[in-house]
């Protein structure tokens, strides 16, 4: 095998199974995770075994989906670019129908734009069908500036790509407006599993999701997000089923939530910029396939069906493992005593065991 043609070996293992309910998928499925770090396995786990003592599950709620790119244009002047704005949005049927012209499955759904000095950034956003969509989106997006540079006078070429996307890059316009999937993701725990599996109590999740999550972060500077360790989830469920890892740049970002219910632990995460799909770059690997047949995402459905699938699973899957963990750091050394044992355990683990 030659080094262009290699393969990194990364642990994987499932765990679970998890309980999902919604909008988009009612399901028992173990997880893959792909990861170095093994003590994330029986923590997600854990959080998994939780969802299975819940009555609903994890109930994962798909609020919307979107791929985005944007270009840049250059005017002649802020009023010029003021002007193709308006003229563009005016003609969005049109521009939609540029877009199916070159692409069975992409979708143009709005357009967003921001004029700094003479600069116009256009935002397109598109639906993709079963895939993450940037290749897509980028193809739609060539077309459509094309069309505007040759059809909208005082207009010239900027970029292809304008940053106002955002691609893999943690912004405040991905977290207000969403690039991917958004999914909302809540689980009711009741007051004897909160106790006798996380060891813990739903006072204290709340207590230490608002100091650490929200406070914590908000000290830190954190963009439109609060929460205590998406990306380590996000990493490991991307890499087993064949996704972009770099899109946990924004993937990560996300909110966190719990309530005290009388004892019950009310616990929610919100991920508005998942960004995943079951076709495309990376998913002919054979254990890509292996993993993504096995999590009931290729099935015969139309469009989109399989990707939203996909969603949700990485959602509930982000929440098992932010309860667990905030589960831990609410008793003192317990976090460090698991990594420790954790990590001596597994300094030989199997690959995809």
């Amino acid at each position: 095998m030659t080094d262009a043609h290699s393969i990194a070996g990364v642990p994987m293992r499932w765990v679970g199974p998890l309980r999902i309910t919604g909008n988009v998928a009612t399901t028992e499925t173990k997880v893959p995770l792909a990861t170095y770090e093994s003590p994330l396995w029986p923590s997600v786990g854990r959080g998994a075994k939780v969802s299975m003592l819940a009555e609903q599950g994890i109930v994962a709620t798909l609020v919307d989906e979107r791929m985005t790119r944007s270009v840049l244009v250059e005017a002649t002047d802020a009023g010029t670019a003021h002007t193709a704005a308006q003229t563009i949005h005016a003609r969005i049927d049109e521009l939609r129908k540029v877009v199916r012209a070159g692409s069975r499955f992409a979708e143009l759904v709005n357009i967003r734009h921001e004029i700094t000095s003479n600069l116009l950034f256009l935002r397109f956003e598109f639906t993709t069908g079963d895939a993450s969509g940037h290749n897509m989106a980028t193809l739609a997006s060539d077309a459509l500036l094309g069309h505007l540079l040759n059809t909208i006078p005082g207009i010239s070429y900027g970029s292809i790509s304008g940053n106002y996307c955002t691609d893999k890059k943690a912004t405040a316009i991905n977290g207000i407006l969403g690039r991917g999937k958004n999914v909302v993701t809540e689980l009711l725990v009741p007051r004897d599993v909160v106790t006798g599996v996380l060891h813990t109590t739903a006072a204290k999740i709340v207590q230490l999701n608002i100091r650490k999550n929200l406070l914590g972060t908000l000290l830190a500077g954190g963009i439109r997000s609060a929460n205590a360790h998406y990306a380590n989830m996000l990493l490991g469920f991307y890499l087993a089923t064949g996704q972009d890892a770099a899109n946990i740049v924004e993937g990560s970002q996300g909110v966190t939530m719990a309530e005290d219910r009388d004892g019950d632990l009310y616990f929610s995460c919100t991920l508005p910029n998942l960004i995943v799909g079951t076709v495309g770059n990376g998913k002919g690997l054979g254990f890509v396939e292996t993993n993504l047949a096995r999590l009931g995402c290729r099935a015969q459905a139309e469009p989109g069906h399989n990707a939203r699938r996909l969603a949700v699973i990485a959602a509930a899957t982000v929440l098992c493992g932010e309860l667990s963990l905030l589960a831990a750091q609410t008793n003192p050394g317990e976090l460090m005593r698991a990594h420790v044992q954790l990590e001596r355990d597994n300094t030989t683990v199997k690959v995809g065991v």
